[in-house]
């Protein structure tokens, strides 16, 4: 059995590529698998670290704006797109693959409409509630169209044969017990807010956050573990400015990276986070009340979406960028923690949109097409 793969430009596309392919090698130990990403892309690290071969092509995408640096790249993104598929067209017939698997981003345009072409089963997943442009075009003839959230299905091609999959989980997060991870971090009885902006920073979450601290640590009410990234190391800083030394306050852990996510959100009240695809897949699956900031810089406002999927099931908050304050942040806190079970209500409602087995899900759906492709040349 091959398997060829095609995503990447960002983590959120690379990622869920990965724990596919992951399961896919439990399960089928001599199956045969190859990525194909974009060169230059973060897919060329992490890929090869996760254990997989990859080939590269060259392909970009469309800017909006028309200055004349964006009409220069947008003229090289046309002769891309145009060699891009010729690159692909020789990977996927060196391969022969029996299937092939887009998770989105632009590399995936170019590689599973040529394997289209080519009369290859092709398969999409789409991990947003708002899909992307490639995933909108490529709906239509691909063989399923594997959702995350079954908002997206409105947005995308009405011939598209969808099945509702939900987002690859990584299993230490499905493994981690609330109290054992308490116990691991130190904490006490008190809520614990968990909140973070991603692994480079996010400005005006750790702007926000550090004035939400200046409310909440002096009612000593709660503990707080933030993740302030790699871009934002000014933070520790900034809030012994606001009168809030980060070495002598117990009841916060301030990081720079948080390297046991798992035990972190297993161990959390809330979360205080962006709403990316993936974290809010982890968030449902372990039932935990959120306070959702969108990026507003991202392609097709997909997190904002992302977060009314939760907000429209009373599973979540939401604060736009926007209207992002301290004092905002701490009117939130507040409401949800006002009454006994607050965020357990909300933590209940997110469990119940959650999909744990999605890697089950997934894994089936490409067994399926394979059988209908075999039934097909038996026919």
């Amino acid at each position: 059995m091959k398997v060829l793969f095609a995503g990447g430009g960002t983590a959120g596309h690379i990622n869920p590529a990965l724990a596919i392919a992951g399961y896919l090698r439990e399960k089928q130990p001599n199956a045969e698998i190859l990525f194909i990403g974009n060169r230059g892309g973060m897919e060329e690290k992490l890929v090869p670290k996760a254990g997989f071969n990859m080939k590269t092509i060259v392909i970009s995408g469309f800017q909006r704006k028309m200055t004349p640096k964006a009409v220069v790249h947008n003229v090289k993104t046309v002769v891309r797109v145009l060699t891009s598929s010729h690159q692909a067209k020789a990977i996927i017939k060196a391969f022969q693959p029996d299937l092939c698997v887009g998770t989105g981003g632009y590399v995936s345009g170019p590689v599973i409409r040529t394997a289209m072409k080519m009369g290859i089963p092709a398969i999409i997943h789409e991990q947003n509630a708002y899909p992307g442009v490639t995933n909108k075009m490529l709906s239509g003839g691909a063989a399923r169209v594997m959702l995350a959230v079954s908002d997206a299905q409105k947005h995308l091609n009405p011939n598209a044969r969808c099945v509702l999959t939900g987002n690859p989980i990584r299993p230490d997060i499905l493994r981690q017990d609330r109290e054992s991870a308490r116990r691991q971090l130190g904490v006490d009885g008190r809520p614990l807010i968990l909140s973070f902006g991603g692994s480079l920073g996010a400005r005006k979450v750790n702007e926000a956050v550090a004035d939400l601290l200046t409310h909440t640590i002096p009612t000593g009410q709660f503990q707080h573990i933030h993740g302030y990234g790699q871009y934002s190391r000014w933070m520790p800083d900034l809030l012994r400015e606001k009168g809030i030394d980060p070495d002598k306050t117990p009841q916060l852990d301030l990081r720079e990276y948080i390297h046991d996510m798992p035990v972190c959100l297993a161990a959390a009240d809330l979360v205080i986070s962006r709403a990316g695809a993936m974290t809010l897949s982890e968030i449902q699956a372990t039932g935990k009340a959120s306070i959702l900031i969108p990026s507003p810089n991202v392609a097709e406002n997909h997190q904002y979406h992302n977060a009314m999927a939760l907000v429209n099931r009373g599973a979540a908050e939401i604060v736009e960028e926007k209207d992002l304050t301290g004092d905002v942040l701490w009117e939130k806190v507040q409401k949800i923690f006002a009454q006994p079970g607050g965020a357990a209500q909300l933590g209940e409602k997110a469990a119940a949109m959650a999909i744990r087995n999605a890697n089950e899900r997934i894994y089936d759906v490409m067994m399926d097409v394979l059988a209908e492709k075999k039934a097909g040349k038996k026919a």
